[in-house]
């Protein structure tokens, strides 16, 4: 593959989807058609002729697959929208110029036409991070705590699904629209995940995840300007983001926030995150409130300085809309580092919890018993506690870090 057809492939593979799929309304019929225009591409390359702007012009071969494939017998009440259906219906398909332009970026309307309501919430979240964000499906299977083969069984139900269901969906449609928008603040949020959590060696395009992920929080902030909780979403992204640079030292190992040198965050970032938070807080809703505990960690001009108080009640509220597991375990921690609660306290509180949240937070919920045994005077124990998440912990990076934690104290 060639240098530009290969750029194509990689970086613009879920925006030509969302094009094609814009045009024809069926995303395995798009995806046919833009895995086929790309074969043409090589051909066309091999035979001597030069493929420019390869996005547009694999755009435009594969719309044209795309209508060539229902002449020749598809149904067209499921496979274009009522525009082309009734050009195609007069026999006046009109199709796309040869100088046809790339206009850009339609993934987030993608991520909305993909998250159908005949789907279960998780299917239809794995369908937009798989389809549109280009998200491997063994990273998806992680974040959805699933084994890999699963996932991707569910994929494959979940996308025939969409193409046997008669159900149509138009952008036009303002409540259609309000109704997926938390499907895509979901998808948006763990595309960002996955390309924060990346471990070591992962492929530059995975931590590009973080990137797309605002640019595309930014586009729905556009279509949903009146939606507290698109604002705070942004918010969460761009405060999490401005703290990036400190996440590791000079050899790439590890740094808490604790030892994060606040004076290199992007205080840009920070202005906007903060403005937008506070915006979006008195909607109250889930992301609302973690960008505002995001905010008062940036804000905070050293860890010691941060207003853990305001933090636990933040998460006091957070878990009375989104009672997650993590968000509990959260809450712990910031009422540990509380002058009203303190770190013995707050260790009796993880013990009354500690069998609710589940195994896949064992190493996690290790972890913190380690730092709150530390902090209470008890390093024997805070070892064993350090032990017991690092043989859980699959990263190698939190791997070392809960490493050197048990070396400082001697274990």
């Amino acid at each position: 593959m060639t240098t530009e057809l290969e750029s194509a492939f990689r970086e613009d593979w879920p925006i030509i989807l969302g094009a094609v799929v814009r045009y024809t309304g069926d995303l395995q019929l798009a995806e046919d058609s833009v895995q086929e225009a790309f074969v043409r591409a090589l051909a066309s390359e091999a035979d001597g002729a030069v493929v420019s702007n390869p996005s547009a012009w694999i755009t435009t071969v594969a719309r044209r697959i795309a209508v060539d494939t229902i002449r020749k017998g598809q149904t067209l009440a499921r496979t274009l929208p009522a525009l082309a259906t009734e050009a195609l219906l007069s026999n006046e398909i009109v199709m796309p110029d040869e100088t046809f332009t790339f206009t850009g970026d339609e993934r987030l309307e993608l991520i909305l036409l993909v998250c159908h309501p005949d789907l279960a919430e998780e299917a239809r979240v794995a369908m937009a991070l798989r389809f549109v964000c280009g998200v491997a499906t063994r990273d998806i299977a992680a974040v959805f705590l699933v084994s890999e083969s699963t996932m991707a069984a569910r994929l494959t139900r979940a996308k025939k699904r969409i193409r046997d269901s008669e159900a149509r969906f138009a952008f036009d449609d303002e409540a259609a629209v309000a109704a997926r928008v938390p499907d895509a603040l979901t998808t948006l949020y763990l595309l960002y995940t996955v390309g924060h959590a990346a471990p070591e060696g992962s492929p530059l395009s995975t931590r590009e995840f973080r990137r797309d992920a605002i640019a595309l929080a930014r586009d729905l902030v556009r279509l949903a300007p009146s939606d507290p909780e698109a604002s705070g979403l942004l918010a969460l992204l761009l405060l999490t983001e401005a703290r990036q640079g400190t996440r590791f030292d000079a050899d790439g190992e590890l740094r808490s926030l604790e030892e994060a040198d606040r004076a290199v965050w992007d205080r840009r970032a920070i202005d906007e995150g903060v403005e937008l938070a506070t915006r979006s807080l008195p909607g109250r809703g889930r992301f609302a409130l973690q960008a505002g505990i995001a905010g008062l960690h940036a804000l905070a001009p050293t860890w010691r300085a941060t207003d853990w108080t305001m933090v636990a009640r933040l998460y006091d509220r957070l878990i009375e809309v989104w009672p997650s597991p993590s968000a509990q375990l959260s809450r712990i921690v910031a009422r540990g580092y509380s002058d009203d609660v303190g770190p013995e306290a707050a260790l009796a509180e993880l013990d009354a919890v500690a069998g609710d949240l589940g195994q896949q937070l064992r190493g996690q919920a290790a972890a913190v018993r380690g730092d709150l045994l530390r902090r209470s005077d008890a390093p024997e124990a805070a070892v064993v506690a350090y032990r017991e998440a690092i043989s859980v912990e699959p990263n190698d990076r939190v791997r070392r870090f809960l490493e050197r934690r048990v070396a400082e104290l001697g274990g």
